[in-house]
């Protein structure tokens, strides 16, 4: 079984309850264990709200006022990306991979702790870079629990 949805949003915040909403409302059709659905869930949120927060490159007169998200359910598997144009992740002075700076917040901090928490809740991830024109790219896998009645079950 396979199923694979991609939406082009708003860089607003009324578009990440709306992501998080059909990856729930997709995961449930499924069959996908409630308690996995809800960690991806909480991942998609932080990766959509980076991208609502981050996503434009004003500096260099790229103000997009969009991000994608693209989610795929294949198999045993969900890989979830999100891409926006904004100016990237800093690039690591050795190797020039990407190095987002994933490090926990203080803890009075009221934001910096979603790429923790991608992390957490995620099987894998990938911080990266489009090439050419530049923006973040967050991608997360999770391996896929199955409730007994699912009527999508990979066989």
């Amino acid at each position: 079984m396979s199923i694979w949805w991609s939406l082009h949003l708003r860089r607003d915040a009324a578009s990440v309850p709306l992501a998080r909403r059909l990856l729930l409302g997709t995961m449930e059709t499924a069959g996908v264990d409630p308690d996995v659905s809800y960690d991806l869930s909480v991942a998609l949120s932080e990766a959509c709200a980076n991208a609502v927060e981050h996503g434009g490159d004003a500096a260099r007169g790229r103000t997009s006022e969009a991000y994608r998200v693209t989610a795929y359910l294949d198999g045993e598997k969900c890989r979830i990306e999100v891409t926006d144009a904004g100016p990237g992740f800093p690039a690591a002075a050795a190797g020039g991979r990407p190095r987002p700076p994933v490090r926990p917040a203080p803890s009075e901090a009221e934001n910096g702790r979603g790429l923790c928490l991608i992390q957490e809740l995620a099987d894998h991830v990938h911080f990266g870079n489009k090439p050419g024109r530049g923006g973040a790219v967050v991608s997360f896998d999770k391996i896929l629990k199955w409730r007994e009645d699912a009527p999508l079950v990979a066989v």
